[in-house]
């Protein structure tokens, strides 16, 4: 008969949700059990491991001793396998079962989500596609830990060392009012537009994305309103109140209040930016999110 440990997977469990949390009464309520049950845990733990596997420092929280972080770091893919095994259980042969977490860059969001929550939701309806919409910085160490299981992010800034797909890339363009001027010529330059006002689409990686632009023909936009929406950008100008710098393109010609807008190349033309999907170097994926990025792979984009 193979050794069987007289820890549970419970108890990893709950030192897992500190190591998180970062407090005690935090971890308690993500695990729904009382701060001095998880407490009791933590201590039955150390005991069995035979050495401190946390140190607790009163208005400082709960921090790993260096045994912890190794119990903590192997503890991870036991619980996803355990997790895998109860639901594999409960599956029909061949069929999908069970939980995908899905990151994804907001301004990505509407080309990326639809097809993925109705094409692949409806071929695989025993698969609950959760959404979470975060910026690049946003993302750092969800990936990594499994909190998120697959994310559609632009190509740059990506925290860590994930793998990762090439879905499709798009240059930036200039974006104006359906009646400036500029919009009625093919292509526009930065150098026409850099002592206009700007309205700057303030989240990383977008912001970073666009000043370099600039940057790189040795131009200093004039940011007139800076905003981490997407459509606010469209509808400022839409009103004529500046102009934008975007990299997705929708079908819809107008703002979100029905100005008309103009998508404008821009000349000379700049690299493409590429749109991935990310998942986890360090957790081996299940056959549902292998599913999901072979499927993200086999469709024909239509904003690239």
């Amino acid at each position: 008969m193979p050794d069987v440990p007289d820890f549970t997977l419970r108890q990893l469990a709950y030192l897992v949700a500190v190591a998180d949390a970062g407090t005690i009464a935090s971890a308690a309520a993500d695990v729904r059990i009382s701060p001095s049950t998880l407490s009791d845990s933590l201590a039955d733990l150390d005991r069995l491991a035979g050495t401190p596997l946390t140190v607790r420092r009163r208005a400082h929280g709960v921090s790993l001793t260096s045994a912890g972080a190794y119990v903590v770091e192997h503890a991870r893919p036991l619980l996803a396998a355990s997790r895998e095994l109860m639901i594999g259980l409960r599956a029909e042969p061949g069929e999908l079962v069970g939980p995908i977490t899905i990151g994804c860059y907001p301004t990505l969001a509407p080309t990326v989500l639809p097809p993925l929550l109705h094409d692949f939701g409806e071929a695989h309806p025993r698969v609950d596609l959760h959404i979470r919409e975060a910026t690049h910085d946003q993302l750092e160490g969800r990936i990594e830990s499994g909190e998120v299981d697959v994310a559609f992010v632009y190509d740059t800034l990506v925290p860590g060392h994930p793998r990762r797909e090439r879905l499709f890339a798009l240059p930036a363009h200039v974006l104006l009012a359906a009646d400036d001027p500029l919009a009625q010529g093919e292509s526009v330059r930065l150098e026409d537009v850099v002592s206009r006002d700007l309205i700057l689409l303030d989240a990383p990686p977008s912001s970073a994305h666009t000043l370099s632009l600039f940057e790189a023909r040795g131009l200093t936009p004039r940011i007139r309103h800076r905003t981490a929406s997407y459509e606010a950008v469209r509808t400022l100008v839409g009103r004529g109140l500046g102009y934008g710098i975007l990299v997705q393109r929708p079908a819809n010609p107008a703002s979100y209040e029905g100005y008309p807008v103009a998508m404008k190349e821009i000349s000379p033309p700049v690299d493409p930016v590429g749109i991935d999907v990310i998942w986890s170097a360090t957790i081996d994926p299940p056959e549902r999110v292998r599913a999901l990025v072979s499927f993200a792979r086999s469709i024909r984009w239509t904003s690239s």
